[in-house]
């Protein structure tokens, strides 16, 4: 069983930036890849980053590339995204979500494990 818990979501100007970090619980930290999630209001949950359980592998939606990082110390049981240069279109609720395995996911599906979420508004 694996709990999840984010922070540091808040109200940002637009190009402006954010930190978001998501706690993990449990022992068999890298064991798990990590991803970030994001939902705005109206639109289905749709794939940010993501990244493998050692971090040595990460994959980002198109629409982050070059903006968002997404990270991880195994040592703190902490998986982050830093979000760079913020667009209005990046308001949503960021989730992390964790899935068993080495590889990288984008699938929403295969994450077995979800956190509540943190609001992320970017004004214009």
């Amino acid at each position: 069983q694996v709990q999840l818990v984010e922070s540091g979501g808040g109200l940002v100007q637009a190009g402006g930036s954010l930190r978001l970090s998501c706690a993990a619980s449990g022992r068999t930290f890298s064991s798990y890849a990590l991803g970030w999630f994001r939902q705005a209001p109206g639109k289905e949950r749709e794939f940010v980053a993501t990244i493998s359980g050692s971090g040595s592998n990460t994959y980002y939606t198109n629409s982050v590339k070059g903006r968002f990082t997404i990270s991880r110390d195994n040592a703190k049981n902490t998986v982050y995204l830093h979000l760079n240069n913020l667009k209005p279109e990046d308001t949503a609720v960021y989730s992390c979500a964790a899935a068993p395995g080495s590889s990288i996911y984008s699938y929403a599906g295969r994450y077995n494990y979800w956190g509540q979420g943190t609001q992320v508004t970017v004004s214009s």
